[in-house]
């Protein structure tokens, strides 16, 4: 028998590769040779490493992504505090409804593909990525009539008539970027399951450079306005597109998982649809959730003032929120890998990790903000009454920062598992019926304005926190080994031919 020296020698010196799922840290977790504080040493090693190369390339994807929509509306708002007020209330009252909507819809992908990598059923991935793309682009066409009736929408709500027909113009030019997330989700997801994430972290820094060079030119020297810059957003967002599947296309990592298009992808779309729906409504009450932050403070006394202030706030905690994303992804690939792949042990020491590492990194950057709370909204616009009351909503701001820091990662873990219906009925009653009534009762009927709002949302927020660190805490994880074992022979539809001259 091996000593332990030996047996750790062994254990340190194979492969990690980040995209090669296997036993070697249940191997570890389950060695009753090694002492516990050496498996716990060993363990954190072998998955700190497959995280951060999961977690950096994700959160540099989405920060990108997220930086292409915040400089469109800086854009925006060095034109006039009328039109980043416009830009604002179309970002976050109309287009962040076909974001959430299609993001959400996009994770029933993470799941199945997840899942289905770990358990090596490689091909199965290439047709839920053409399943999804059907089922999200069919349900592009209905979201489209909420963009082209966006002016009354917004005034039915209770905005402005001037900021409503301004925020409806920057709106209109980002139809086209619903079709362009219906096809990006599903493949984010299909590279994401497969630890392919660098490739399109330099996709996208390509496409901002490109982005932000576009957007002054059509703003400043086409003079396009409002509609120039949403126009050349959705136009990044097609490029991103186009390299990404170029890429599937030529890589050689998705020759087993890209094998051409299949008939498949036509089959089993009313299931397909059910879980994608539920996937949807989990993914939508959250992001709808501060989306109804902005429209409630867009009612208050100054309209303006309130909503350029907050949009300020709601642009760095977006950033900020880009860092939980990513490691809310490198959860999701983790447990659904680990999970696919028998393994109980390392999804629970998965999902002990990365809640531990983005908590860490969330209180940093709240401390971060804190401490510039006096100077960032310059970044946004030059106004000193919104510098003012963006210093005010600062202490909020943090805290949201520190639960943004472990309620996405959570939620990735519930995507992995499969648990999005029950995170759907948990987001309304915390969002709901507590967040959003508190908010409204604090911000109106206590007269404490917009601070008044967020408090009450943060609240919920909390408590949405709070259930679901207990339902993983409680979490049986050989029941959710099981339980993916049967979710993959439910889907497992291998069996039919495949096209295989692909686009």
């Amino acid at each position: 028998m091996e000593s332990r020296e030996e047996e750790t020698a062994v254990y340190q010196s194979e492969p990690a590769e980040h995209c090669e799922v296997n036993s070697r840290l249940e191997r570890v977790l389950s060695d009753t040779r090694l002492s516990y504080f050496k498996r716990l040493q060993l363990a954190s090693w072998i998955e700190l490493k497959l995280l951060f190369r999961l977690a950096a390339p994700a959160v540099f994807v989405y920060l990108i992504n997220n930086a292409m929509s915040l400089s469109t509306r800086i854009f925006c708002g060095h034109l006039g505090n009328l039109e980043f007020a416009a830009a604002s209330l179309g970002n976050s009252g109309i287009q962040l409804l076909a974001y959430g909507l299609m993001l959400g819809m996009g994770s029933a992908v993470e799941t199945l593909a997840g899942q289905a990598y770990g358990a090596q059923k490689y091909e199965m991935l290439g047709i839920y990525l053409q399943r999804a793309t059907i089922v999200l682009t069919l349900t592009g066409l209905p979201l489209m009539m909420a963009y082209i009736f966006s002016k009354e929408i917004l005034i039915l709500l209770g905005e402005s008539t001037a900021v409503a027909s301004a925020a409806a113009i920057f709106v209109y030019g980002l139809i086209p970027q619903i079709f362009a997330y219906a096809v990006n989700f599903p493949i984010q997801k299909f590279l994401q399951s497969q630890s392919i994430v660098f490739p399109s972290a330099c996709i996208s820094a390509c496409t901002l450079v490109l982005h932000l060079v576009l957007s002054w030119f059509a703003v400043y020297k086409l003079g396009m306005g409002l509609l120039g810059a949403s126009l050349v957003l959705s136009i990044s967002w097609w490029i991103i597109v186009a390299a990404q599947f170029v890429y599937i296309l030529v890589s050689v990592r998705c020759k087993h998982t890209w094998t051409g298009l299949s008939m498949l992808a036509f089959s089993g779309i009313w299931e397909f649809l059910k879980l994608s729906a539920a996937s949807a409504v989990m993914l939508c009450l959250e992001t709808w959730y501060f989306q109804v932050l902005v429209l409630i403070s867009g009612l208050l006394d100054n309209p303006e003032l309130a909503l350029d202030s907050l949009s300020v706030c709601m642009g760095i905690s977006g950033i900020l929120f880009m860092v939980s994303v990513g490691f809310n992804a490198a959860a999701s690939v983790r447990v659904s890998n680990e999970l696919g792949a028998g393994n109980p042990k390392s999804a629970e020491f998965s999902v002990v990790m990365v809640n531990l590492v983005s908590f860490i990194i969330a209180v940093i950057l709240a401390g971060i903000v804190l401490a510039l709370r006096h100077v960032i909204s310059y970044a946004f616009t030059s106004g000193e009454a919104v510098a003012d009351a963006v210093s005010e909503l600062c202490p909020l701001l943090a805290i949201t920062l520190i639960l943004n820091g472990v309620q996405p990662v959570l939620s990735g873990v519930a995507v992995g598992c499969g648990w999005q219906a029950f995170v759907a009925y948990v987001n309304i009653t915390c969002y709901y019926v507590v967040g959003i009534p508190l908010g409204y009762i604090l911000g109106f009927k206590f007269n404490l304005g917009v601070k008044g709002i967020w408090s009450g949302m943060i609240g919920g927020t909390a408590m949405q926190t709070i259930v679901l660190l207990w339902t993983t805490f409680r979490t049986d994880w050989n029941k959710e080994v099981e339980k993916a074992k049967s979710r993959l022979d439910k889907w497992d539809d291998k069996k039919e031919p495949l096209l295989k001259n692909g686009m």
